[in-house]
């Protein structure tokens, strides 16, 4: 079977909105051996929508839509979809009830606007929406079928979950896909192509995709339906090539979650002391539910008197070496852990930019420290590429990763092969 997607609204035209429903959309029809071979994306008009609709519906037997379905002016996406295939709008007052009630549950009485969202195209199913006000709509019509999603991706996401899966499975069997995934934290992407450069020797490279993003690398193996005991060959190869830099083999495996867990297995606590990040370590601690299991708080610690008032670093330190070096660093982790009373502290200090980087600690600069029972800590810095929020982002993985390694008993970064630039001891602080 073959697919076209189409993404509605005007705001994704432009320079601040992407379209990511799109990509998880594909990451099922894929699974289910559906070839997706157009992506489109159209403003709010709906003469504009209804000439996009009529063509691809004419061309792929699946359509699938994301967006233009609220309750506003400018959600055309209901209205094009009738237009392109020349039927009616009918209004279910049902579906005006049941939103009617999803606002009574937030204490809230429905804006009459919301109305709009019990227009149904006609002969179309309801799809219900779970975790929103817009149902979604599935449209059989001369031989295709056309499904009419939401645009916010934690609606599409459970409307995938509960309808569109279960029809891709009774449309076109179990799924025709095989999938393993393995997640790798802080390796380049041409260092870990050097590293797995055996599997490509040993097998094929058909099958195998690297999605990278600062600081994580995605690697996805995929074949056809019966593939299985190939593709845990294959990933066991890879596994076997990076080593403890695989912290993850779940598509949403985050590194912060992973060392959550290991944490809650250690009956640990964490807290975080942080300067450059501002506390995205601990925000990205706190995502996961239950967090509070393992995490008790943070300092940030942005100016150097808070450096000496919060965490206890000598003001000495700071003024011989400078907030961005392995002494400092080192201190705030020693005093993070005294002051805010967990077993581990996380704390980080760089020069993030754009400016305030020197011939000696350039822009990019990144000393990070995690201290442990006994007053052990270890240290690292690292020179991480990018602009401000991207070297941030990146420090914040580096931190979580020293943590996990030293949770798992992984080898350190300090290895040639993970970190060429980064320098790690382990010792007990003075």
């Amino acid at each position: 079977m073959q697919a076209a997607i189409l993404a509605v609204g005007s705001e994704l035209l432009g320079t601040d909105r992407l379209d990511t429903n799109s990509l998880r959309i594909t990451e099922s029809l894929h699974r289910f051996g559906v070839q997706v071979r157009r992506k489109c994306v159209v403003g709010d008009d709906v003469e504009e929508l209804a000439t996009e609709i009529g063509s691809a519906h004419g061309r792929y037997p699946l359509l699938i839509i994301t967006g233009g379905i609220g309750p506003t002016s400018d959600d055309l996406t209901r209205e094009a979809v009738a237009l392109a295939l020349d039927r009616e709008l009918v209004h279910q007052e049902w579906i005006v009830d049941d939103i009617r009630a999803k606002f009574a549950r937030f204490g809230r009485e429905m804006p009459d606007s919301n109305r709009k969202q019990a227009d149904v195209i006609e002969g179309a199913e309801v799809l219900a929406n779970r975790r929103g006000t817009a149902p979604g709509q599935r449209i059989d019509h001369a031989g295709g079928t056309i499904f009419v999603l939401p645009g916010v991706p934690h609606e599409v996401e459970g409307l995938i979950e509960h309808a569109l899966e279960p029809w891709l499975e009774s449309a076109v069997g179990a799924e025709a896909v095989e999938v393993r995934w393995m997640k790798v934290a802080c390796v380049p992407e041409s260092t870990l192509e050097q590293l797995i450069a055996p599997y490509f020797e040993e097998f094929a490279a058909d099958g195998l995709s690297i999605l990278s993003k600062p600081g994580e690398i995605l690697l996805q193996l995929s074949g056809p339906s019966g593939s299985a005991e190939e593709l845990a060959l294959r990933e066991r190869r890879l596994v076997e090539l990076l080593g403890d830099a695989v912290y993850g083999h779940g598509r949403d495996d985050t590194l912060e979650r992973t060392v959550g867990e290991l944490l809650r297995d250690a009956a640990a606590t964490v807290v975080t002391a942080e300067s450059c990040t501002g506390g995205l370590v601990a925000e990205r601690l706190t995502r996961s539910p239950g967090s509070s299991d393992y995490f008790l708080g943070a300092a940030i610690t942005y100016s150097n008197e808070l450096k000496s008032d919060l965490l206890g670093v000598d003001p000495r330190l700071i003024e011989k070496h400078g907030a961005v070096s392995r002494e400092v660093v080192e201190a705030m982790a020693l005093g993070g852990r005294t002051a805010l009373g967990g077993d581990y502290c996380i704390a980080i200090s760089g020069v993030a930019g754009p400016g305030g980087g020197t011939a000696e600690k350039p822009l990019g600069t990144v000393d990070l420290a995690v201290a442990g029972p006994d007053r052990k800590v270890r240290y690292l810095r690292v020179q991480l590429p990018g602009d401000r929020d991207r070297i941030r982002q990146q420090a914040s993985q580096w931190g979580l990763d020293m943590l996990r390694r030293w949770l798992s008993g992984a080898q350190d970064p300090s290895a040639a092969h993970l970190a060429p630039r980064a320098v790690e001891v382990s010792r007990v602080g003075q």
